[in-house]
């Protein structure tokens, strides 16, 4: 009887072990600026505003803490905004290059933690002179 209630608690045990945990997720959010959009802007005028275009060429990139395995992308919405869940982890952040792109700061390690929120606000340079 007692190796019988033994093998009834392994089979449970292993059963229980074998179902999968729920992972637990952080946000990662930003604004993101583009510019500058034109060689010259005359003074007084102001500089112009990204069209939906502009932001739907670009996408927030995020590796493995290691900074070379992509585990996802986040798009840019027509107002600059980009927000995406991750498990808890370290990653690096960049932007999918276009041209001579490049964000001052990026690639930036960061950390997501349990329930909370990451805000990384991303300046793009376009390189147009």
């Amino acid at each position: 009887m007692q190796s019988r209630t033994c093998v009834v608690v392994l089979l449970v045990y292993i059963l229980t072990a074998c179902i999968p945990t729920p992972q637990v997720m952080g946000t990662l959010r930003g604004h993101v600026t583009i510019g500058p959009l034109v060689p010259a802007i005359q003074e007084g005028w102001p500089e112009p505003t990204p069209d939906s275009q502009v932001y739907a060429a670009r996408q927030i990139v995020i590796f493995k803490a290691n900074g070379k395995t992509e585990v996802a992308r986040a798009d840019i919405n027509t107002q600059g905004n980009y927000e995406i869940s991750l498990p808890v982890g370290t990653y690096v952040v960049d932007i999918n290059r276009i041209g001579i792109d490049h964000a001052k700061g990026l690639p930036k390690e960061v950390e997501i933690l349990a329930d909370e929120v990451m805000v990384l606000d991303v300046d793009i340079d376009t390189g147009i002179r």
